[in-house]
């Protein structure tokens, strides 16, 4: 059973987690042959406090 994990910034749509998903899986299921039913993707979805780029959080250098 493929687990994917995928870590992205907080703020998207429920639509755009939706799509990744869905690409993801299929994706995976086409690369390594595994049907979609086997195959898992969680998202974590990080606050962009907690995410740091050049030493600061992304909240500060993303504006």
């Amino acid at each position: 059973m493929p687990i994917v994990q995928l870590q992205i910034l907080q703020g998207r749509s429920e639509e755009k987690i939706a799509e990744v998903i869905e690409n993801v899986t299929n994706t995976i299921s086409e690369t390594l042959d595994a049907p979609k039913e086997s195959i898992r993707v969680i998202v974590t979805e990080i606050p962009k406090t907690h995410w740091g780029k050049a030493g600061m959080p992304i909240s500060k250098v993303q504006k």
